[in-house]
């Protein structure tokens, strides 16, 4: 298990999920492209992984969860699940699946910051046989993309989110969380 309160990600949390976000827009549908790197405790390797944002959340969806949040990590896991979709995540040949929050601000020199999250999958054998991973119920991707759209990341699929002395911390089960290479974004044209 890794605990990460990496500076970046922490501040971008706690600025996206807590208050105080400027110059956030909510934008159009995009899809972003990364080459996504596993190199952990639990297993290595590489791929690609598409996400789609439909719809950016709302300052009320961002409010409710970080209401939520300020009761506890249960709270947080209730709320997220009563939220309608916002996109989805998958592998070139996977169904995927729904994405329930995703937030953009304003970065440096023209860029954004974006935060997405959701409850993520649990399987019947995980469900019925209760192992330490079903403790770890979330999947947060943080992106930093340049004024091009074009950037870096991190994914932490199965971790929790605690919020400590007013800082959101991340402990990922695994020893460090997928590394987001080359990512890039288009448009979503309807």
């Amino acid at each position: 298990m890794l605990k990460t309160s990496l500076l970046a990600l922490s501040l971008s949390l706690a600025a996206i999920l807590g208050g105080g976000v400027s110059a956030q827009s909510n934008g159009q549908p995009e899809e972003f492209t990364a080459t996504a790197i596993v190199n952990n405790n639990l297993r290595a390797g590489a791929g690609r992984v598409i996400v789609r944002v439909e719809r950016w959340s709302s300052e009320a969806e961002r409010d409710r969860l970080a209401a939520a949040l300020s009761k506890g990590p249960d709270s947080l896991l209730e709320e997220l699940r009563d939220m309608k979709s916002v996109g989805s995540i998958r592998t070139p040949d996977s169904l995927g699946y729904d994405l329930r929050y995703a937030r953009q601000e304003d970065g440096e020199d023209g860029g954004r910051r974006i935060v997405i999250a959701t409850d993520r999958p649990i399987g019947f054998w995980e469900a019925a046989n209760q192992p330490r991973t079903i403790n770890y119920p979330f999947t947060v991707l943080q992106m930093e993309l340049d004024k091009n759209g074009e950037g870096k990341g991190t994914m932490s699929v199965a971790t929790k989110i605690i919020l400590r002395h007013n800082t959101v911390e991340l402990e990922n089960f695994a020893s460090a969380p997928v590394m987001l290479n080359d990512i890039r974004a288009k448009a979503i044209r309807n």
